[in-house]
């Protein structure tokens, strides 16, 4: 079998850009099981409810929902286990200095194949107000609006 190569996106927490203001982003490994793996080759996992905490240093990734392994045995991982991150350690010291800051926090942005292995880029983001969602959702629509506008003037 060729080995894989280039980028292939299994999830998306598009609701994180909205709830969050993001300021740093980062690429990390996982550290996975073999049924996992197999699970997210299906294309099969959410992101929606995921965070990453620190424990003894280390970043762990939680209440990411990446389902059993249909053909799996008793060696099957469960649904939504604690999954450690890989991350060079002034990654991680940098990350762990942001958070300690009062009301940010890291969430998963998008779990993807990256050359054949299991990658999650998460995200420093702070938690954004009602009126902030209200706002950005406002700045959307006036765009599309205005890029709707310029095309008709174009056409016609």
């Amino acid at each position: 079998m060729a080995r894989e190569t280039g980028k292939k996106l299994i999830a998306s927490n598009k609701k994180a850009f909205h709830d969050y203001h993001i300021l740093d982003q980062y690429e990390a490994g996982m550290a996975l099981m073999g049924t996992e793996v197999k699970s997210l080759r299906e294309g099969r996992a959410s992101l929606l409810d995921g965070f990453a905490t620190f424990y003894n240093g280390e970043l762990y990734l939680e209440n990411v929902y990446i389902p059993e392994y249909l053909n799996g045995s008793w060696t099957n991982h469960s649904a939504r286990r604690r999954r450690k991150l890989l991350l060079h350690r002034e990654e991680l010291a940098k990350i762990e200095r942001k958070t300690q800051e009062s009301g940010f926090t890291i969430v998963p942005l998008q779990l993807y194949f990256l050359n054949g292995r299991a990658k999650v880029e998460i995200a420093i983001g702070k938690g954004k107000k009602e009126w902030d969602k209200r706002q950005t959702l406002r700045e959307k629509q006036d765009n599309r609006e205005a890029l709707r506008a310029m095309r008709q003037k174009n056409l016609g």
